[in-house]
């Protein structure tokens, strides 16, 4: 990244062809938080076909100045019986560790949520863990509220692998 004044992010939506560069920032996200990954190449081949599903969007900020990729936010979409639109899951928020701070990730939410109302969504979600104070401010401050029990539960996830 360069050391140019914060400047507004460019943030539109991802197509295939940024499946890489989408793909990377993934790769850093979880390698920053030392979760286990995929390779940024895996990540990229499956952004690939993600990003050719109408039911899947990731908006993309880049540096209008460089067109360096800043950050991302990949959003699922799927239906509901209890409403007449999609509810969207918004997966991952990234944000290029030097340049947090910047407005980047208020301006990928903001184009997220108004894709999802631009499809007919009816709701958004998002997953935090209770320890995470400063995403939950985050998000907080843009309308999210926590609808679980207390301010601090605890986020669970119960899993099984299929293959």
């Amino acid at each position: 990244m360069t050391d140019l004044p914060p400047v507004a992010p460019a943030v539109r939506l991802a197509i295939p062809a940024d499946a890489y560069v989408v793909g990377g920032l993934l790769f850093d996200f979880n390698t920053e938080f030392e979760t286990p990954t995929p390779s940024a190449a895996d990540f990229g081949d499956r952004f690939t076909s993600l990003l050719a599903r109408p039911d899947v969007f990731v908006a993309l900020a880049v540096d209008p100045r460089t067109g360096e990729p800043t950050g991302f936010a990949y959003v699922t979409l799927r239906p509901t019986p209890y409403g007449d639109g999609p509810l969207a899951q918004l997966e991952e928020l990234y944000v290029v560790p030097l340049l947090r701070d910047r407005g980047i990730g208020t301006a990928l939410l903001t184009t997220a949520i108004a894709e999802v109302e631009r499809r007919g969504g009816i709701e958004m979600h998002i997953n935090v863990d209770e320890i995470d104070a400063d995403t939950r401010r985050f998000y907080e401050r843009h309308g999210f509220t926590n609808i679980e029990p207390g301010a601090d539960y605890r986020m669970l996830c119960y899993l099984r692998e299929l293959r």
